[in-house]
């Protein structure tokens, strides 16, 4: 009886195809959209944790600047209270700190040759180039004895390169920042876009001792950055840390930090909850239109309950029970949830890479959205189908033969 079921409504499908398609278009359309609003959702999730991973999701990031005791915050990089040694202290004195690095940076004028182009400075350690994973595709990164010599050596980003050096051989070439000369003993392979939309190769990496003493004219620093061995011991390095600060600068209990501690796994942990909100209201948004398409099945197969008064009495009057109607429309409702279902898969898959191909946006397509979209756009023609089945089930076979 259930293969004569399923049968039966196969043919019913075919028979009657505009009516068909009108049901089925309705679950297509809202499954479809369910597993391309839900693969954009999670693509933008994929995005935030390689922009996040990239940086390092173990990373400590300190900054002078802090409450006063008036209550007013002074911003990051203000205050200059921060100094080097107070990353030493923390590399030392702490446990899990694999790496520190100390920068400042500005803005300023470069020029090569007949060409210009304003950059972002940054004076820094040798180790900041293993913490951001900063490559070198030609040359090589300064040293701790180009460190400590104040040595004018510079290590350009991408952009850089391009716009100073356009016929390419950037190594080797002197390049004056601010009228200072340097030479150019590295250029970074490129990182793209930041999250943010901030170009990572329009940047130009100096020793911090020169960009303090011959540059700036400056003894303190403007960021600490502490890369903990792994993301697990990050809180504890954390907390560690500032007491160390607050010791060396001299802070009680009960006044204010004159820094400021941003962790990356707490930001990335922020992140993924609102891009898990995000995807969670794109796929509820699309869920809408698959409660239309179930609407859409009830009232197909109320009409067709009603075009087919006669044969249901027939059935009857030649023995089928309530219960062989009730399955039997049923089934024809879990047919058209299974169709429109696989159609609407077909659909949203197609969609996902066509956004990711022409709108440039990243996609990923999840095998479980896929599931959930296709259970529930069965469950719906079930659940939407419950009342024309009994409604057809309830029928009296002497009023149903009577029906013209």
């Amino acid at each position: 009886m259930l293969n004569e079921s399923i049968k039966m409504a196969l043919e019913g499908m075919v028979s009657n195809k505009l009516r068909t398609f009108l049901t089925l278009l309705g679950i297509i359309i809202g499954v479809g959209a369910v597993i391309a609003m839900v693969s954009l959702g999670f693509g933008m999730k994929e995005n935030i944790k390689n922009n996040i991973s990239k940086l390092g999701s173990n990373l400590l990031v300190i900054t002078s600047g802090g409450r006063t005791s008036s209550g007013a915050r002074l911003a990051a990089g203000e205050g200059a209270k921060l100094t080097f040694e107070d990353g030493e202290a923390i590399l030392k004195q702490v446990d899990g700190v694999a790496r520190m690095s100390a920068s400042v940076n500005r803005s300023y004028q470069l020029v090569a040759g007949n060409q210009n182009w304003t950059s972002r400075v940054e004076g820094t350690t040798p180790s900041n180039f293993e913490i951001q994973s900063l490559e070198v595709e030609e040359g090589r990164i300064f040293r701790n004895n180009d460190l400590a010599g104040r040595s004018r050596v510079a290590v350009i980003g991408k952009t850089v390169a391009d716009s100073l050096f356009p016929d390419g051989e950037a190594v080797g070439q002197l390049m004056r920042i601010n009228k200072a000369p340097f030479q150019i003993i590295g250029v970074l392979k490129s990182k793209g876009q930041s999250g943010m939309g901030q170009d990572q190769d329009d940047v130009v990496y100096i020793p911090l001792t020169t960009a303090q003493n011959r540059m700036m004219g400056i003894t303190y620093v403007q960021r600490v950055t502490l890369q903990a061995e792994n993301e697990n011991i990050i809180n504890e390095v954390q907390a560690e840390a500032e007491q160390v600060l607050r010791t060396r600068h001299k802070i009680k209990d009960g006044d204010y930090d004159d820094f400021t501690v941003r962790n990356m796994a707490a930001i990335m942990d922020t992140m993924m909850e609102t891009a898990n909100s995000i995807t969670m209201l794109l796929g509820c948004i699309a869920a809408i239109s698959l409660l239309v398409g179930g609407i859409g099945i009830m009232n197909i197969m109320l009409v067709s309950v009603t075009e087919r008064t006669r044969e249901i009495g027939i059935r009857k009057a030649l023995g089928a029970t309530y219960n062989n109607i009730l399955l039997q429309f049923l089934i024809e409702a879990m047919v058209i949830g299974i169709v429109g279902g696989t159609l609407g898969v077909v659909l949203g898959v197609g969609a996902s890479f066509a956004i990711s191909q022409f709108a440039g946006w990243n996609t990923v397509i999840s095998v479980w959205a896929i599931v959930i979209a296709v259970v529930f756009s069965v469950g719906i023609g079930l659940f939407f189908g419950i009342y024309p089945a009994r409604k057809a089930a309830l029928l009296d076979p002497i009023d149903a033969l009577r029906y013209e």
